[in-house]
This record gives structure tokens, C-alpha cells and sequence, in this order.
């Protein structure tokens, strides 16, 4: 779908896309300086930005290609962020280890220029999110969450490992799963 002149741009939906968007600095910042109270704020704040943007964009028939497009970068933003600092920051007291990060950012960065090789050479296509994709999605914001609870509370639970390990898993797993897809829809486009 083509943006079109009739095409709304700044809908509700997309202006609290922008608001998460605006937001990352602020986490970011609130992280780095060892604010862990405002920056569960903020993070709860852009994940409650994320759910109202969905229901308005739907509910109230405000859906646009600017939005979704929008959506998924502000999701990744806030995710590639605070994986960021939460493992290579000034030394949290519960900190991301690095091994989950660097498989996290390292699927996004896979995925991103993928999509980017394929629209390049290809023409344009579109990639809507896998229930894999999704579940992986959410298991890492929950990860991000209870890690900036834990810095708040000033001890990191030992059952943290097991989200770890859990947001590990869906994280490959849905990598495989968006491999997977991408061969099946080259083996389909003539």
C-alpha cells in the first residue's frame, strides 16, 4: 500500500509511535545514569504507548503504512536500547549478560538487512511478523522489565537465569523460524 496524499499521517495511533519513539533518549539516559526507578517508569510507559497505538490503530480504523512501519522500528529501538545498556552500562547490579544480547542484536541486525537485500533486489515486500517472531518479541520486553525491576530493587534474582534462558530460545527459535519463511517465499515467487 502506497502512502497516498488522502492517507492521514499524523493519526492518534502514529503520534504515540512517535511518543515510544522520543522515549528511547530518556531510557537510555535514566539507565546510564543509574536512575532504575524512572527508567522502569519510562519503560512501562512505552509499553503502555505500544499496547494504546495497537488498539487505536485498529479499533479506530487509523491504520496507515506509516504506522506500520513506524511500529515495528520504535519496538526495535526500545529493545536494541536497552539491551544496550542494560549489558554494557555502568555496571548495574543485575545486568543482561552479554551472550543474550549479542544473540538478540545480532537476530535484528540479520533480519533488518535481509529485509532491506530482499526489498533492494526484489522490489518491495512485505514481512509482517511471525507468531514466533511476536512471542520472542514479548519474552525479551518482559526480560528488559523484570532486569529494571531488579536494579531497582538492588539484587538480581537467581530465577532471572531461567528468563534468560527462555528469552534465548525464542530468540533462535524465531531467527530459524523467519529463515525458514524466507525460503519458502523464494521458493514460491517465481
Amino acid at each position: 500500500m502506497a502512502l497516498g496524499m488522502s492517507e492521514p499521517v499524523f493519526t492518534i495511533a502514529n503520534q504515540l509511535t512517535l511518543l515510544r519513539m522520543a522515549l528511547v533518549p530518556a531510557l537510555v539516559l535514566l539507565v546510564l545514569s543509574r536512575r532504575f526507578g524512572w527508567a522502569l517508569a519510562v519503560f512501562v510507559l512505552a509499553g503502555l504507548s505500544d499496547l494504546l497505538d495497537g488498539l487505536i490503530a485498529r479499533l479506530g480504523h487509523q491504520q496507515t503504512t506509516l504506522g506500520t512501519v513506524l511500529d515495528p522500528v520504535a519496538d526495535k529501538l526500545l529493545l536494541a536500547s536497552s539491551f544496550v545498556v542494560l549489558t554494557w552500562g555502568p555496571g548495574p547490579p543485575c545486568a543482561i549478560p552479554v551472550w543474550l544480547a549479542v544473540v538478540v542484536l545480532s537476530r535484528d541486525l540479520i533480519i533488518l538487512v535481509s529485509v532491506v537485500v530482499v526489498n533492494l533486489t526484489l522490489g518491495r515486500r512485505v514481512f509482517p511478523p511471525s507468531s514466533l517472531g511476536k512471542l520472542s518479541t514479548l519474552c525479551q520486553l518482559v526480560t528488559v522489565g523484570f532486569v529494571l525491576l531488579a536494579n531497582t530493587r538492588g539484587d538480581c534474582p537467581p530465577w532471572l537465569e531461567w528468563l534468560f534462558d527462555l528469552a534465548l530460545g525464542l530468540t533462535v527459535a524465531s531467527a530459524l523460524h523467519y529463515v525458514y519463511l524466507a525460503t519458502a517465499r523464494r521458493r514460491a515467487t517465481p
